[in-house]
C-alpha cells in the first residue's frame, strides 16, 4: 500500500489510473468537481475504485462542507450553508444551533454515502481570529473554541450517523494564518500560550476518526518547518498535547505553502509523522514518484485507517431526510436565518 490519497483526472477511472492503482494501491482517492456529474456517475467511480481494490472499506473522501466549499453542486444535489450560519445561531439559541449544525451534517452525509463516498473532509476547527485571511473566514464554526467544539462535535455525530467519516481540520489551527496556504505559506507568531485557544478544539474532540494537518509555520513551536512537516509539531503537539491518535493526513502537498518536489514533500511529512499524504491534482508523475519513495504504512497506520472506515457504509436508524430538512430549517428560521 502507498501511503497516499491520491486524485483522479476525470469522471471515469482512465487506462492509465486504473494499472497505477492497481500497482500503487493507494490508500485511498478524494474527488474534486472535475470528476462530480451526477449521481449515478459518481456511485459509478466509486464503486470501479472498490472494485480494484476488492473491498467494500476504501477510503474515498472529498471536501463538501457547504457555503463555498462544497464539490457536489446544484442541481444535482442541494446547497448547504456555511459554518458561520450555525455560529450565528449559537448566539441566539446554543441547543437550537447543535440540533441544526447535527441535522444538517446528517442530510449532507447522507448525499455522499448515496455515491459512496466514505470520508468528508469536514469539520473545520479552526478558531476564526479577527483579521486573518479569508482562507478560513465563514467556514469557520466561530471565535470561541467551546463553541467550535461543540458544534463541531454535532456535525461528526450527523456525518457518522449517515455512514460517513468526519475529518477534523486543519491541526493545529488554521485560524490565525495572515495567507492562503494555497499560495504561500503563513508564519504565524502567537505565544505558545495564545496558542491554547487553537489548540483546545481539536484536544477536545481528539477521538475523532481522521485529522488534517495545515502548512503554517509557527514560531513558537518551531520556527523552521511549517507543522505538516515538522516532527515537533506532528508529535509533540498534534499527538501528544492535543492527544489525537487517529488516522493523521497532510492537507494537499501540492500547495505552494510547502517547498520541495511533491516526492519529497510527502517523504519529509512521513518521517515527520503523518500517516497519508494527500496529492488531489491527478499528476502521473506526482503520483509514481510518491509511490516510488515512500515507504509503506507502518502497521500503526493501517490500524488507524482500518479504525477510521469502520463505521462507514453502514447508516443508523434515524428520521427521513424531509424531517431532517425541516428540524434545521424550523431551527434557523426562529433566529430569523435561513440556510
Amino acid at each position: 500500500m502507498t501511503p497516499a490519497i491520491f486524485g483522479l483526472a476525470s469522471t471515469v477511472m482512465n487506462a492509465d489510473e486504473r494499472a497505477f492503482f492497481r500497482e500503487a494501491r493507494p490508500a485511498g482517492y478524494i474527488l474534486f468537481g472535475r470528476n462530480i456529474a451526477d449521481r449515478a456517475q459518481v456511485r459509478a467511480l466509486t464503486d470501479s475504485l472498490r472494485e480494484l481494490h476488492g473491498t467494500d472499506h476504501l477510503f474515498i473522501c472529498i471536501d463538501q462542507e457547504g457555503g463555498r466549499v462544497a464539490r457536489m453542486k446544484p442541481p444535482e444535489w442541494a446547497a448547504f450553508p456555511p459554518g458561520e450560519l450555525f455560529d450565528r445561531l449559537y448566539d441566539v439559541a446554543p441547543a437550537s444551533a447543535i440540533e441544526a449544525a447535527r441535522a444538517n451534517a446528517e442530510l449532507l452525509g447522507r448525499d455522499l454515502a448515496e455515491v459512496g463516498i466514505t470520508v468528508d473532509c469536514h469539520p473545520s476547527l479552526d478558531v476564526r481570529q479577527p483579521g486573518a485571511h479569508d482562507v478560513i473566514g465563514d467556514r469557520a464554526l466561530g471565535s470561541e473554541p467551546l463553541r467550535v467544539a461543540a458544534l463541531g462535535r454535532a456535525i461528526l455525530d450527523g456525518l457518522a450517523r449517515a455512514g460517513v467519516a468526519g475529518c477534523i481540520k486543519h491541526m493545529p489551527g488554521h485560524g490565525r494564518s495572515l495567507a492562503d496556504t494555497h499560495k504561500e505559506l503563513p508564519r504565524v507568531t502567537a505565544s505558545a500560550e495564545e496558542l491554547e485557544i487553537d489548540l483546545a478544539p481539536f484536544a477536545t474532540l481528539r477521538n475523532a476518526p481522521v485529522g488534517m494537518t495545515g502548512h503554517l509555520l509557527f514560531t513558537a513551536w518551531d520556527d523552521a518547518l511549517p507543522a505538516t512537516l515538522s516532527p515537533t509539531i506532528i508529535r509533540g503537539i498534534i499527538r501528544q498535547r492535543i492527544g489525537f491518535d487517529g488516522l493523521l493526513l497532510t492537507d494537499d502537498i501540492d500547495m505552494e505553502a510547502l517547498d520541495g518536489t511533491i516526492a519529497e514533500r510527502a517523504v519529509r511529512a512521513l518521517a515527520a509523522g503523518c500517516d497519508l499524504v494527500l496529492n488531489c491534482w491527478a499528476k502521473m508523475a506526482d503520483m509514481a514518484a510518491i509511490a516510488a519513495d515512500c515507504p509503506p504504512p507502518t502497521d500503526e497506520t493501517r490500524a488507524r485507517l482500518d479504525r477510521a472506515l469502520a463505521g462507514t457504509g453502514t447508516a443508523r436508524e434515524t428520521p427521513p431526510a424531509e424531517a431532517l430538512l425541516a428540524t434545521r430549517d424550523a431551527l434557523l428560521a426562529a433566529a430569523g436565518l435561513k440556510a
